[in-house]
Formats: structure tokens, C-alpha cells, sequence
């Protein structure tokens, strides 16, 4: 044949085979591909109406063009119908709902044509090689990998990754670090996405996982599981912390991981770009992981408020500024490592704390409870701190402090649930002059101390509660080290409305939900008359 397709038949599989090779896709993709522009250049010359279709022998190269049309009784589509008479013509059994083949003539592509043909193989190509980098890299998310640098744009790296290109965004790289075109970089596979321009792959240098995965490479103890790392936190190009574990007691985590005079933690320094790095033993107990995560620092005491994840931290005054670190870098990382919020106070201020914490209690619960001095300080040593725990904890505790009876106890407790309900009474009347609707007193988890500050701030009704949401209610306020040199200002943060009485987010989501089912109410209501409109509009007929 001396048409433009069929001319070649070994040259078009040749390029089939070439493109399948340089793009590492399937050879039948693009053999599809193909067929699928042949159709269109066919259409547009027999017509569009048509329906044509094409098939490449990926054996021969032999092309073969047909028309499929319908057999039926009266043609009502000439494209694509046929009456019986001319399909026996083309089949000699056709029966009337049979399709057949209709071989169409091989044709000769024009320029336009063979421009139009040439777009849908580069787009059906690009679209396999996208997919086939998708598939490939969707699941290797959290693998080191090593790249070359291919440029830089706008500060983010973009990474030849061999069959795909990664990039390197400005957050995710160490600080002053120069990347170079043509340079070799190592890196994390932080995520892969899949977009309209094709699969993004994200990689990172700076998360603490890229610190992991290089000790991993570095130390074998840890790549066979006979160590493991526990947490780890960064200060990117500055510092570092990782916390380790060995779950053989013959071998020391910490050594392991330093490894013979400093080689095995020098080579992932290197790579980090000269970052200082903390090998910290873990350990179950919070307490003593916060004074390890601490070090280089001496610390003298330790205190865990689990509700809240806190730890105040006491430590000699020498030790303060070692403690905190250069701008708070050690204090942060600790923090960061241990997963709960540090505070740093010296002996001075943990005593200063502490008087004035047994003074205000002190204070508190010889107002309440009318009781003298020495009684109010006897009940806040044996740990005593609120006005709840004296009036419904089990009598015997409190008959057992030295020097109380259970008469004593029994009246201490009742004197404390009067000064309970004197407080939620108080509470009720500046509910009421605030405007605070009796429908919120209703609402689960609400006391009348809360339904206060919820005036104070606004919410009055069912309404102004039903559309907050919940962190807006019940997050917590973000308490603030109490001493943290060159802190740089930022926005207040105010936590939810109700953040500083406790509440969880459960009981937060039903508060409010408990809050919105009016809504539902006056909607289902408002139908209900609407029915019934329809069904006397129905009745009237009859009557």
C-alpha cells in the first residue's frame, strides 16, 4: 500500500516499541494510542458521525479501518444503521439487531491530520507515564531517596529522581543549605499526590523522619530492631534530639548509636549539614525522659499534670539559661520530644509558686468554710485543692488527717456542699442579670459558673451557642512557658469560651448538638402543616 499509515508497517512498530522503551510504559498503551488517533483522523474523513474503529496487529503492523452499523427493519440513522437487504450484502446470515463490520478503505493522512493524530499519541503517552510515576512512587512515602539536582526555582529544589522528578519546597530544607544544579541529594518521600499536571512527589530534609531513616542506614542495630527510636524532634541546621530504646539489655542504645569514636552519628551530622544532635536514653517513666530530654541541663525536680500534659520542671539557678537554651531551642526540642509542654522555673520560683498557691487555698477554704487558719492549712496539706473534693470525697479521708474525727469530717463536708450551693446560686442570679436564657441551664455539661463567662462573652441564647463550633467552645488556651528569654511576640492565644473549666471535645460536640436540636424541631414542625394543607387539598374533591 502507498498510503501514509500503512507504508511502513515495521516502522510503526518500531516506534511503538522506542516510545514504550523511553517512557517505561506498557508497548500496548501505546499501541492504543495509535489506534485511537487513527479512528480520529478517520472519522474526520468518512465522517464524525460514524462509528469507526481500528486495530494494529502488534505482531505484523497490519492496520485494518471498519464501520460497525446496526441491522434493523427501517433505517432511521444512516451512519450508523443498515436495512437487512444491504447487510446480507456485507454478511450473508445478518438477522435484523445483528451488528457487523463494514471494512472501510486504508487512508492517506494530511498534514493536519497527522499533526492531530501526533497530539493524541503524545497525550495518551504522557498520561500512562503519569500514571505509571504514580503508581510507582504512592507507596514508598516515608523512604529515603537520592536524586540529582535538576534546578531551582523560586527557592524550591526540584530532584531528577531517574523515572521522576521530586521537589524540595523552601520549608522543607535545612536552612543555609546551597543546592547546586547537578549536585547529588539524599532525601525523604514526604508525600506523593496525584494532580492534573501529573504526580507531585514532595520530599523533605528537614523533617525529623529524614534524621531517623539516616540512622537507620547508619546503624544496624536499629535497621534490624534490636534498638528503636522512640521520638525524635529538630530544630532544622541547628540542633537535634532523638530518643532511644534497646530491647536488648546486652547493648547500650546510646553507644550503639554514636557508634566507634563518634562515626556512625558523624555521618548523619554531615549529611544534616553540621546539625548538633542529642542521643537521649527513653524511658516509660515521663518523668525522668523530660530530665534526660533536658540534658546538657541538671535538673532538681520534676512535676506531671497528666490532665493538662504539662511538666514544670525545677532546676538550680546556674542551670536556668542551660535549661532553656539559645532562645529556647533545648526547652522547645524537650518539649517537642516528651510530647508534652515544659516549664522551666528555679528553686526560687517553685518555692514562690508554691507559698502562694498554699496561701490562696488556705484563704479560700477558711472564707467557705468558715473554718480558722490552722484547719484551712491542715486540709491543704493533705493535698486538699477545691471545695469539690472536701464535700464528696469519702468521709474517712478526711477523718483520717491527724487531728479530725468523722464528726469533724461529716461537718466540714456539709459546710462545704452549702458554700457549693451559695457559689452555683450567685452564679444563677448573674446568669439572669447578664440575659443568659434559662433554656441554656438545660444543656449537658453546663454549670452555671459556665453559663456566666458564656454570658460575659455573649452567648445568651440557644442560637449563639447552636453556631459555635466546637474548639470555639472548649479548646484549651495554649499556656505559655513562664520563662522563655527572646520570645518574640505573637497573637494572644484566647482558647475556646469555656477552655479553662476542662471539657472534653466529646462533651463539647454534644453541648452544642444538644444546642441545634431546636432547629430540627421547628423544621420537622413547619412540614407537618404543609401536609396537611395537601391532604385537605385532596379531601376536597370528595366531599
Amino acid at each position: 500500500m502507498a498510503n501514509a499509515i500503512s507504508a511502513n508497517k515495521a516502522e510503526l512498530l518500531a516506534i511503538a516499541t522506542s516510545v514504550a522503551n523511553e517512557k517505561l510504559i506498557d508497548k500496548s498503551i501505546v499501541i492504543e494510542a495509535m489506534e485511537e488517533a487513527i479512528q480520529r483522523a478517520a472519522r474526520a474523513r468518512f465522517g464524525q458521525e460514524n462509528d469507526i474503529r481500528a486495530k494494529l496487529d502488534p505482531q505484523t503492523g497490519d492496520l485494518r479501518l471498519w464501520r460497525v452499523v446496526e441491522v434493523v427493519e427501517e433505517v432511521e440513522d444512516h451512519f450508523k444503521q443498515v436495512d437487512l437487504k444491504q447487510a446480507q450484502k456485507l454478511q450473508a446470515d445478518a438477522a435484523v439487531g445483528d451488528f457487523i463490520v463494514d471494512p472501510l478503505p486504508a487512508i492517506d493522512l494530511g498534514r493536519i491530520d497527522a499533526q492531530s493524530a501526533k497530539q493524541v499519541i503524545f497525550q495518551k503517552v504522557r498520561d500512562a507515564e503519569r500514571e505509571r510515576q504514580f503508581e510507582e512512587f504512592k507507596d514508598r512515602g516515608g523512604e529515603l531517596i537520592t536524586g540529582v539536582v535538576k534546578s531551582v526555582e523560586f527557592g524550591h529544589v526540584v530532584v531528577n529522581l531517574g523515572r521522576a522528578e521530586g521537589v524540595i519546597r523552601r520549608d522543607q530544607q535545612i536552612p543555609r543549605e546551597v543546592a547546586r544544579v547537578g549536585d547529588r541529594v539524599r532525601a525523604l518521600i514526604l508525600s506523593v499526590r496525584r494532580e492534573n499536571r501529573g504526580p507531585q512527589i514532595f520530599l523533605s530534609r528537614a523533617h525529623p523522619d529524614f534524621m531517623e531513616k539516616l540512622f537507620a542506614q547508619e546503624v544496624p542495630e536499629i535497621y534490624d530492631g534490636i534498638i528503636e527510636i522512640k521520638a525524635s524532634a529538630r530544630d532544622p541546621g541547628s540542633r537535634a534530639k532523638i530518643g532511644v530504646i534497646s530491647h536488648d539489655s546486652s547493648i547500650d542504645p546510646v553507644g550503639a548509636c554514636v557508634g566507634m569514636k563518634g562515626s556512625r552519628v558523624q555521618a548523619v551530622v554531615q549529611e544534616m549539614q553540621g546539625e548538633k544532635i542529642d542521643i537521649i536514653p527513653w524511658s516509660e517513666d515521663t518523668a525522668t525522659f523530660a530530665v534526660n530530654a533536658l540534658q546538657p541541663a541538671t535538673v532538681s525536680r520534676v512535676v506531671i499534670d497528666e490532665e493538662e500534659t504539662r511538666i514544670e520542671v525545677v532546676v538550680p539557678e546556674d542551670q536556668l539559661s542551660l535549661a532553656i537554651g539559645r532562645r529556647g531551642q533545648n526547652v522547645r526540642l524537650a518539649s517537642q520530644l516528651t510530647g508534652h509542654a515544659i516549664d522551666i522555673m528555679t528553686e526560687d520560683d517553685a518555692s514562690e509558686k508554691r507559698q502562694r498557691e498554699f496561701l490562696e487555698r488556705t484563704s479560700m477554704f477558711q472564707e467557705e468554710l468558715d473554718v480558722d487558719e490552722t484547719l484551712s492549712q491542715l486540709l491543704v496539706a493533705e493535698g486538699f485543692v477545691e471545695l469539690e473534693e472536701v464535700a464528696y470525697v469519702a468521709t474517712d479521708e478526711i477523718a483520717s488527717i491527724e487531728g479530725f474525727d468523722d464528726e469533724l469530717a461529716e461537718e466540714l463536708q456539709n459546710r462545704a456542699k452549702e458554700a457549693l450551693d451559695r457559689r452555683e446560686e450567685a452564679a444563677r442570679a448573674e446568669r439572669r442579670e447578664l440575659g443568659v436564657e434559662d433554656a441554656l441551664a438545660d444543656m449537658p455539661h453546663l454549670t452555671e459558673a459556665m453559663l456566666v463567662t458564656l454570658g460575659k462573652a455573649g452567648i445568651k441564647t440557644l442560637d449563639d451557642l447552636a453556631d459555635l463550633a466546637t474548639d470555639e467552645l472548649v479548646q484549651k488556651k495554649r499556656a505559655e512557658p513562664r520563662r522563655r528569654p527572646d520570645q518574640r511576640s505573637r497573637p494572644e492565644d484566647k482558647g475556646g469560651v469555656l477552655g479553662e473549666y476542662g471539657l472534653t471535645e466529646e462533651q463539647g460536640n454534644e453541648t452544642i448538638m444538644a444546642a441545634r436540636a431546636h432547629w430540627f424541631e421547628d423544621e420537622e414542625s413547619s412540614d407537618v402543616p404543609a401536609k396537611a394543607e395537601g391532604e385537605d387539598a385532596v379531601a376536597d374533591p370528595s366531599q
